[in-house]
């Protein structure tokens, strides 16, 4: 099966030895994902919930580039620095994936790569053939 990956254009790519996303056959996996944009920016400073739709966002830009969308999610990991942060965290999920509605999980991490990073989400998703 061809392996397609999409990049994310940070240098950390080259050294880490990373991608955005990587699709072999129908399955694709998005890399733990923040709320940093194109540039470098963070997005949503001390704001879960336009983080999080920010990363959503951010993912289906890569899923677009494989020829998917986030109707072909199926399960999202969450990671937050602040479980009290759950709520605002799951109903910018809810609104990202009302519908569509992946098996997920939330968990409480010690730190991200940057403090001020309040959450990352993995990604899975399957095209149905």
């Amino acid at each position: 099966m061809a392996r397609k990956r999409v990049s994310s254009g940070v240098k950390w790519e080259d050294i880490v030895a990373y991608s955005r996303a990587v699709k072999i056959g129908n399955i694709i996996e998005i890399a733990g994902t923040t709320a940093v944009d194109d540039a470098g920016n963070f997005v949503g400073l001390d704001d879960p919930y336009e983080q999080t739709v920010f990363i959503i966002r951010k993912a289906e830009k890569a899923l677009n580039e494989l020829d998917s969308d986030l109707n072909d999610i199926i399960r999202t990991r969450i990671f937050v620095t602040n479980i009290k942060d759950w709520e605002e965290v799951g109903k910018a999920h809810g609104d990202c994936f009302r519908g569509i509605y992946p098996v997920t999980t939330l968990v409480e991490v010690s730190n991200l790569i940057d403090p001020r990073l309040l959450v990352e989400i993995e990604f899975t998703a399957v095209i149905e053939e």
